[in-house]
């Protein structure tokens, strides 16, 4: 049995697409940058195709767009192809079986009222991003 983990950033949007027989899938590129980098050098990102089927695929699909950062656990293969220019070439491809969706979801702008980012819900204050405001009387320890 094998498992690879990877994080990294899509290189591109996902591309869904179904199978003749109507089974969702969905591909993307995942560049991973390496744990350890040379002093005075640049990181070189490796390379990932990821592919990943039914529910799992359509959630990507849906969810993650290019330069967003995701995690794959999956299994991986090799798989050796003839480029344009003549050249055998290696691409690394894995077959997903979870993906964490790791960029925070954009959210729909805020309306600050009363000029401090504050609003009233249910008798509480509410910052603009949802966090309430509490003061140490608020804790059952101290």
């Amino acid at each position: 049995m094998q498992k690879i983990f990877l994080t990294g950033n899509l290189t591109a949007d996902p591309e869904m697409r179904n199978t003749p027989n109507g089974v969702s899938v969905c591909t993307f590129t995942l560049a991973v940058n390496p744990r350890f980098v040379a002093q005075n050098s640049e990181p070189q990102p490796q390379y990932f195709r990821i592919t990943a089927w039914r529910q799992l695929g359509e959630n990507c699909s849906r969810f993650l767009s290019k330069g967003k950062k995701a995690c794959v656990v999956g299994e991986l293969t090799a798989r050796t192809y003839e480029a344009k220019d003549g050249t055998t070439r290696v691409s690394l491809e894995v077959t997903a079986d979870e993906v964490e969706f790791l960029s925070p979801r954009e959210a729909a702008p805020q309306q600050p009222q009363g000029g401090q980012g504050y609003q009233r819900q249910h008798g509480q204050e509410q910052t603009g991003n949802g966090w309430k405001d509490i003061s140490d009387d608020d804790f059952p320890f101290k």
